[in-house]
């Protein structure tokens, strides 16, 4: 027993994954800023997409296109290398922000997310039947008193599971960052193997903490659809 615990010791994946794990906070604060101003952006640009003012509606659904039809990839590179080859913004504040692959990251994961959450908010606010827009309605709801109270908690139970599903993506989308020269998780592991030659021990302890971390994130959804979904209770 004592030989097998002194071989899981002395192999790579065991002492990589604490290299790894230095890597784990960075993971963390690129999704702690990322996450929750996308999720506000994705709630405006939802109602603003099904607006009946055109020039907006056409305008948020513009850059959903752009967006959605864009690799994530692609778009941290133009943030991080593009923007900075122009003098205009590297003459103006931007730049302070611009220059740091932390700020390029959170930038380029929080237009990504604040796409595909509009659409599935757009999805959720479109299927409220219209008789309880009107029961709201016949009450003398004001416009803004029925989207607090009806519309937006309604669609939000009703996109849960979806929206988790983008929560995942997004944390297994952290790991492009990496290519910005940012050291979080999957930046540590191509860091190891570039000095170790050991590409398959360096991404699976980087693999079993990304695992860790959308173990975590689906349980908080789960957690979310029992709280806000009644019916979900009375079966547990």
């Amino acid at each position: 027993m004592i030989e097998i615990i002194n071989n899981i010791q002395n192999s790579l994946i065991y002492k990589n994954f604490f290299i790894v794990l230095s890597g784990l906070d960075n993971t963390i604060l690129l999704l702690l800023i990322s996450l929750p101003v996308g999720f506000v952006l994705a709630l405006i640009f939802a109602l603003g997409r099904v607006s009946k003012i055109k020039i907006l509606s056409r305008t948020i659904a513009s850059y959903i296109f752009i967006i959605r039809g864009t690799p994530l990839l692609v778009q941290i590179y133009l943030i991080y290398f593009g923007l900075g080859s122009v003098k205009i913004i590297r003459e103006s504040f931007l730049w302070y922000a611009l220059k740091e692959p932390f700020w390029c990251g959170v930038i380029a994961l929080t237009i990504n997310t604040v796409a595909y959450g509009a659409e599935i908010f757009r999805g959720g606010i479109q299927s409220i039947e219209k008789g309880q827009v009107e029961s709201g309605l016949s009450l003398g709801f004001s416009k803004f008193m029925l989207l607090r109270k009806i519309i937006l908690p309604i669609a939000l139970r009703k996109v849960l599971p979806s929206y988790g599903n983008e929560l995942i993506l997004m944390v297994k989308a952290t790991s492009l960052v990496s290519l910005t020269t940012y050291m979080e998780m999957t930046g540590l592991a191509r860091k190891i193997m570039a000095k170790t030659f050991a590409p398959v021990e360096a991404f699976i302890a980087a693999g079993i903490l990304y695992l860790f971390l959308n173990f975590l994130m689906v349980q908080f959804v789960k957690y979310l659809e029992w709280k806000y979904n009644p019916h979900l209770r009375l079966n547990s």
